[in-house]
């Protein structure tokens, strides 16, 4: 197969040009059952899963960097297009595009396939609204070695491409979610034998306390709320128990990325330990 399709794309009147750039409206995602992932990090990751891929546009300069992935792309049978600066800074949604975009299709799980897989560490996103937080949970998950983090239908889309960036690729690696109501959510997990604790400092036991009690050993579905607000009672009232990030110094509190990271970090290492498994190394970049 040729590596790519036609001549360089100049024109941002272009239909498959058109095309891809409306996918930055969630209703058009949704009526495509597609999304961009910009960058060489997401596109790589993208293309690590055979298929995702279908459309690859990239730079002239971009390609001769990043020519790998053009071939790549091509022998999964994604269409690639070189295009003009002009085009790529039409499609990108950063202010300083990388020349490189991908159009994937979604790739979302249901619930069912997910509480079916026996999952040992799962998120929850109750009425999480910015893309940036969701995105950066949803990378910390899969750094935690989470199973899945489900959005439910009052949280932001995991496609927005704000988020797709935050994620840093860990959309492509880690089971996605379109979840519906919270209450639907927690009883599903609760029946595949997962126990919800919810991040809350208002009410919760401190985690330094929660964590000697072997709670985090098992599996644990973890509830985090908005980043203003948190969790409203009706939502805390599903979950087993709350539980709170102890903070020792003066701040007030913690922003909802960084409280998840505390807490899926704390379950991760219960257990692991538990199971007596090992971890790999990884530089804090990027």
């Amino acid at each position: 197969m040729s590596e790519t399709h036609g001549a360089e794309l100049t024109s941002i009147r272009s239909p498959r040009v058109k095309a891809a750039r409306q996918l930055a409206k969630r209703a058009m995602r949704e009526r495509a059952r597609s999304f961009l992932a910009e960058g060489p990090q997401a596109v790589g990751e993208a293309l690590a899963r055979d298929g995702v891929v279908t459309e690859l546009f990239l730079t002239a300069a971009a390609r001769s960097r990043h020519g790998g992935m053009a071939a790549r792309a091509s022998r999964q049978g994604a269409a690639v297009h070189v295009v003009s600066g002009e085009v790529m800074a039409e499609l990108a949604q950063t202010v300083t595009p990388q020349g490189i975009l991908a159009v994937c299709r979604f790739v979302d799980v249901p619930l069912a396939a997910l509480a079916g897989a026996a999952p040992r560490l799962v998120v929850i996103l109750a009425n999480v609204r910015d893309p940036g937080n969701a995105g950066t949970v949803l990378r910390t998950a899969d750094a935690a070695g989470a199973a899945g983090v489900i959005f439910s239908d009052a949280s932001v889309d995991p496609y927005n491409s704000k988020c797709v960036r935050a994620s840093a690729g860990s959309i492509f690696h880690t089971d996605v979610v379109l979840g519906g109501p919270v209450a639907d959510t927690v009883s599903k997990l609760r029946a595949a034998g997962l126990r919800v604790l919810a991040a809350d400092g208002s009410t919760g036991q401190p985690l330094d306390q929660v964590e000697p009690r072997g709670v985090l050993a098992g599996p644990t579905a973890w509830l985090f709320g908005n980043e203003a607000w948190g969790l409203p009672d009706d939502l805390l009232a599903l979950a087993d128990e709350p539980v709170a990030v102890p903070i020792y110094g003066q701040a007030e509190s913690l922003n909802l990325a960084a409280a998840a990271a505390v807490c899926l970090y704390a379950s991760a290492r219960a257990q692991r330990s538990n199971a007596g498994g090992g971890c790999r190394a990884v530089p804090a970049t990027r």
